[in-house]
């Protein structure tokens, strides 16, 4: 099934070709999934591509909470340049900090990340996002609806592209209430699609390349007895439409899994069997770097044929 898809892109790598200018008509996508933490390792998958020149080669990327992080960083140009700041000790003990829970303030302060790391301390160019002919769709979660979203057609300028990632990023209780848009409240992405593939399909993909963040041997598990116990009362009070999409996360993660599998033309991308298990919240340097480390890797030996051919 990946076969189809490498040809697309040596196709492409081959003519040069841009969005706008292309002489086949397939919709080729990125799909960057979710994860908090477990997104050093689809950073350093999107560090791959950047290396091997192949952004211009698709026509948009879907990312999933810390999927959308990455997905912007790859279309700023910066995926290579800024990917230490996953083990970089500032940044993720100013961004995730289990002891301000105490203090009833956010575990994950996405508010920090996107508005003061992203903007004096290692600046993303948010300006080069919006003018990359490839398409960005961050995704989130409607907090009144549980449906997922598509925040593209809401991105204008850099504050609503700002606003856009903190939303798909808005995981529930962790990173305090909903992100507020256009009037519309909205929570982490992972709430509804942890890998948007439902999304990118209705919107006439034909090829996906698919940047994970589970190995294969991963398995899907619903909330725990505690998880029900405590984001229940959250989602009543903050984001009433998702308790049921939550509740059966499960089988909606089954459900992806189960697309992504038989669609004729997709590649995805795994940490290898034995990697190591990231949690959410995961903050160790050294788990962090290697994490990045072998999905680079990953993404290499997938990837790299495409150029080798061109």
């Amino acid at each position: 099934m990946s076969d189809a898809v490498l040809q697309l892109l040596r196709d492409r790598k081959r003519q040069q070709s841009t969005p706008g200018n292309r002489n086949d008509d397939a919709r080729l996508v990125l799909l960057i999934e979710g994860g908090s933490s477990r997104g050093a390792y689809s950073s350093g998958m999107t560090v791959a591509i950047e290396q091997l020149g192949l952004v211009p080669m698709f026509d948009a990327v879907y990312g999933s909470s810390a999927g959308s992080l990455n997905g912007a960083w790859l279309l700023c140009g910066r995926a290579d340049s800024s990917k230490h700041a996953w083990w970089d000790p500032a940044v993720m003990r100013s961004t995730i900090n289990p002891m301000r829970a105490l203090r009833r303030l956010p575990v994950v302060d996405t508010r920090h990340l996107v508005h003061t790391i992203y903007t004096q301390v290692m600046p993303m160019g948010f300006q080069d996002v919006l003018d990359n002919p490839v398409e960005f769709h961050p995704m989130a979660t409607d907090a009144l609806t549980g449906e997922s979203a598509d925040l593209h057609p809401k991105i204008h300028d850099v504050a609503s592209l700002q606003a856009a990632l903190r939303a798909s990023t808005a995981m529930p209780l962790l990173a305090g209430p909903p992100v507020v848009i256009d009037g519309r409240p909205y929570v982490d992405a992972g709430m509804s699609e942890m890998v948007p593939v439902h999304t990118a399909l209705d919107q006439k993909a034909t090829h996906l390349v698919v940047l994970r963040t589970v190995r294969s041997d991963e398995q899907p598990v619903g909330p725990t007895r505690g998880e029900r116990l405590v984001l229940t009362r959250w989602f009543a009070r903050h984001a009433p439409g998702v308790v049921e999409a939550w509740l059966r996360r499960k089988d909606e993660r089954l459900a992806e899994e189960a697309v992504l599998a038989s669609h004729p033309a997709c590649l995805q991308i795994r940490p290898p069997l034995g990697s190591l298990r990231v949690g959410r919240t995961e903050r160790r340097p050294d788990v962090l770097r290697t994490v990045v480390d072998i999905g680079t890797r990953a993404a290499m030996t997938e990837l790299a044929a495409v150029v080798a051919s061109t």
